[in-house]
């Protein structure tokens, strides 16, 4: 470029050189020299320096806002998982502890009942021998007849006693009355000791007929007696008896609702420890699904607003792009005028007169110079401008 525009020195030709040349039509030398002079001018011009974002950035940074979000979720989440896992471990070291099973045993206990026979007891009752007191007869009879001749002696003191009184009481009346000694107070004491002596009589006819059956009563009465008071000291051991088997059976009642309760409250605290292993396992299970799903919801939603930033940088991107290539096709649009403008030029048909002498002698239907000074203008502008756009 500099040679082109450097002062040239003119030779004029030599003997036997050729000398030519070509005849243009004015509009045809005006065209291209216009065209020159413009190509020259650009051809000075400085390099247009492209002033727009070539790279799309967010606030200095090549990553969208989304893209930046992905990767502080990434980041930032790094063990997000590990609370649950370690919650998971925490809920796996207690199963199977907190619950001490009682034995068997102490479940059971000891029941110290009384026995049988200190239930039954021992009665130690009369015997039948005893109950019954023997046969009835004379032998066996001789106490009550002796309490019936007690009975008839008494009354037979009291006839006598009587009979004496009437007979004083007949000798005051007769004293009294002046007969005293008198026949007639002997008969009156006789017929009282008559009546006297009869009514002990009949008394005594009556307690030999009496006293036997008295005897056998009263026997007979004491026998009964002596099984009632048997019967009553039976019953009242029976009754003990039953008051101890009732005393027994209350006592061990209580002691079988005792081991039931026992029993109950196991049952209770082995259905609570076996549902809070249960719980305890559903919030392992639980615990364990967590972590991955914690890591995995993280990811899905760093990946969702990568691909968002990635597309929306892309956008930008191409935006950026279109503008950088029309700043090209702006920058370009001088040179591509200059060569619409040759090829124009180039292509209008018109006519010229070459010429051509040679120093020795005239040398006609030489080369169009005008071609060739529009081939070199045409070369230069498009070395020019293939330059700039590179």
């Amino acid at each position: 470029m500099g040679a082109m525009c450097a002062t040239s020195t003119i030779n004029l030709p030599s003997y036997g050189e050729t000398v030519g040349g070509t005849t243009l039509p004015a509009w045809v030398s005006a065209g291209g020299r216009a065209l020159f002079e413009q190509s020259a001018e650009l051809a000075k011009s400085p390099y247009p320096l492209y002033k727009g974002q070539r790279i799309a950035s967010y606030d200095g940074s090549k990553l969208t806002p989304e893209e930046q979000e992905a990767a502080r979720l990434l980041s930032s989440g790094a063990g997000e998982y590990q609370p649950y896992i370690d919650k998971a471990a925490e809920l796996a070291g207690g199963l199977g502890r907190g619950y001490d099973k009682a034995s068997r045993e102490s479940l059971l206990g000891n029941y110290q009942g009384a026995t049988r026979d200190d239930l039954l007891g021992n009665y130690q009752g009369a015997t039948r021998e005893e109950l019954m007191g023997g046969k009835f007869n004379l032998e066996s009879a001789q106490p009550y007849l002796d309490i019936y001749q007690g009975a008839q002696d008494s009354a037979v003191k009291g006839i006598e006693e009587q009979t004496i009184a009437q007979q004083n009481m007949a000798r005051a009346n007769a004293a009294r009355g002046g007969a005293f000694g008198g026949s007639r107070l002997g008969i009156a004491e006789a017929m009282l000791g008559t009546g006297g002596a009869e009514a002990v009589g009949d008394l005594r006819s009556k307690a030999a007929a009496e006293g036997l059956g008295f005897a056998s009563n009263r026997f007979d009465a004491d026998r009964a007696a002596r099984f009632n008071a048997e019967n009553t000291m039976r019953s009242g051991f029976e009754a003990d008896r039953a008051g101890r088997f009732n005393a027994e059976n209350t006592m061990r009642s209580g002691f079988d609702s005792d081991r039931a309760a026992r029993f109950g409250a196991e049952d209770a605290a082995r259905s609570g420890y076996e549902t809070e292993e249960s719980s305890r396992l559903r919030q392992q299970d639980i615990y364990q699904s967590m972590a991955p799903l914690v890591q995995s919801l993280r990811e899905q939603t760093a990946a969702g607003l990568m691909t968002t930033g990635e597309a929306k940088r892309r956008l930008d991107q191409m935006s950026l792009d279109m503008a950088y290539a029309d700043y090209q096709d702006q920058r370009a649009y001088p040179g591509e005028q200059i060569n619409f403008a040759l090829g124009v030029l180039q292509g209008t048909p018109y006519n010229t007169q070459n010429y051509g002498y040679n120093m020795a002698q005239q040398y006609a239907q030489g080369p169009s110079v005008y071609g060739q000074t529009i081939g070199a203008l045409g070369t230069l502008g498009a070395g020019y401008f293939a330059g700039k756009n590179g």
